[in-house]
C-alpha cells in the first residue's frame, strides 16, 4: 500500500488570475476550498454543475515529467491545479474515498488538461498532461489541508 503527501498548496480568488501557494487552506464540503476561485463561483467553469468540481489535485511526478521529457519547465501553481501530492496514484482514485490529513476526499473524475490551460501556459502543456493532468474531486468530511500532510486510502 502507498502513502504519499501533499507537496504545495494553490488557489487564486478569480479566473485567469496566477495562483498562489498556502501551507493552509480550509476545505469546506460542498464549496471547495476556502479562497478560491471555484469556492466563489468566479471560475472559468463555474457554470459548470456536477460533482468533481471542489478540489483539484496533480502529481508533482507528473510536472518532474514535463521537464524531463518536453523540456516544459512549469511550476506546480501553473498547472491550475489546488492540491500537489508526491507519491500518489491518483488516476487509480476514480470513484474512491482517500484521506488528505484531516479531510476526506472522494475521486471523481480525472482533470484532463484543457484549452484553456495550455492559453494560460504553453500549447504542448495540453498534449503533455493527457490522462495524467490530476483529479477532479469533492469534499466528503471538511476541515484543514495542510503542506506535509498524509495521503491515503482509509
Amino acid at each position: 500500500m502507498w502513502k504519499g503527501s501533499v507537496v504545495s498548496i494553490h488557489i487564486t480568488s478569480s479566473e485567469g488570475q496566477p495562483m498562489y501557494s498556502l501551507q493552509k487552506v480550509q476545505a469546506v464540503p460542498s464549496m471547495g476550498l476556502e479562497g478560491d476561485r471555484y469556492f466563489y463561483q468566479t471560475g472559468k467553469y463555474s457554470d459548470k454543475h456536477g460533482p468533481g468540481r471542489q478540489v483539484t489535485l496533480i502529481e508533482i511526478e507528473a510536472i518532474e515529467a514535463l521537464k524531463r521529457e518536453e523540456g516544459i519547465d512549469l511550476h506546480p501553481g501553473d498547472a491550475r491545479r489546488n492540491i500537489v501530492t508526491r507519491g500518489v496514484p491518483l488516476n487509480h482514485l476514480v470513484g474512491k474515498e482517500f484521506r488528505v490529513g484531516e479531510v476526506i476526499l472522494q475521486g471523481v473524475r480525472l482533470a484532463e488538461p484543457c484549452g484553456h490551460l495550455a492559453a494560460l501556459t504553453q500549447s504542448k502543456v495540453e498534449p503533455a498532461l493527457v490522462h495524467r493532468g490530476g483529479l477532479r474531486a469533492d469534499i466528503v468530511i471538511g476541515g484543514v489541508i495542510r503542506v506535509e500532510d498524509v495521503v491515503e486510502v482509509d
